[in-house]
């Protein structure tokens, strides 16, 4: 069982570990059933989707009817403008087997000419607006990755007050000076204005070097995979207290990241995360 904390200023209380839907995206509906159940045996409260995860959607929806109470369930939409984020609002939750999501993000939002038009109007924020008014959805996030993501997000506040970011956060990560800085002065405005900070990208060893070495791997980057490894990158997260941290969806790497979650005492040292990031060989997934 995981500690509870405020989701931002939604008023739910949700375990610093969030469960990353990706991971039931690419298997059947037994494989999917069996590995959401183990999410109530960790006390796991909140679900993090979207539909371009594959196949994860319609594998959550089936098991969504039984536990729907149990559970703060988000997905994302990729679309920009207003009638595309609104047709895929309504599929999401004919997929999901709801009549409300808790949340729903605008999903990479980082390009600026798409920002742009997502944030304009007669864009996809004007749908998930009008959305939150009828009751389809309670609450409105926006995510990204890339180096520039967290200057992104700064201006994505600055025009609107979006309950909840996500992005990368990793020891590795965080030695890019450019992205340290914006990443701090996220987290400031996100503690000041009541946000909920989640991260991705925990247990990302390095990108891949080609395609042949995924060997069934179905991230885009190559997780860490052995327990010692994948405890630190665990640890050195959720050492930073008030962020939390979605599960990777390599369904292989999940269950070290929940046992390393469950033995969490407290943050690795500079010099044990830089002797992980020389033993594992790791680099930066963002440059």
């Amino acid at each position: 069982m995981f500690d509870k904390i405020p989701f931002g200023r939604t008023g739910h209380d949700s375990v610093r570990i969030i469960f990353g839907g990706f991971a039931v995206g690419y298997g059947t509906q037994d494989e999917a059933d069996r590995l959401l159940d183990v999410l109530l045996e960790y006390g796991i409260n909140h679900i993090d989707t979207a539909p371009s995860y594959g196949e994860s959607e319609l594998r959550i929806g089936p098991w969504m009817k039984d536990h729907r109470d149990q559970f703060f369930l988000a997905t994302k939409t990729l679309e920009r403008t207003y009638d595309k984020a609104r047709e895929e609002l309504h599929k999401s939750l004919e997929r999901l087997r709801v009549s409300q999501i808790d949340m729903l993000q605008l999903h990479y939002l980082v390009d600026p000419q798409e920002w742009d038009v997502a944030m304009g109007p007669g864009g996809a924020l004007e749908a998930l607006i009008d959305a939150r008014e009828e009751g389809l959805i309670r609450f409105i996030g926006v995510t990204g990755h890339d180096v520039s993501v967290a200057a992104m997000h700064k201006k994505s506040l600055e025009r609107f007050e979006f309950d909840a970011v996500l992005l990368p956060f990793s020891h590795i990560l965080m030695q890019n000076p450019q992205y340290s800085a914006d990443f701090e002065t996220l987290a400031a405005m996100c503690k000041e204005r009541g946000v909920a900070l989640q991260t991705i990208k925990a247990v990302t060893r390095r990108p891949w070097a080609s395609q042949h070495d995924k060997n069934g791997h179905p991230t885009w980057y190559e997780p860490l995979t052995e327990q010692g490894d994948i405890d630190k990158a665990v640890h050195w997260v959720l050492g930073r207290g008030g962020v939390f941290l979605n599960t990777t969806g390599d369904i292989n790497v999940l269950p070290k990241v929940l046992d390393a979650a469950k033995r969490f005492a407290g943050r690795p040292s500079d010099d044990d995360m830089q002797a992980l990031l020389a033993k594992a060989e790791m680099s930066p997934l963002f440059v």
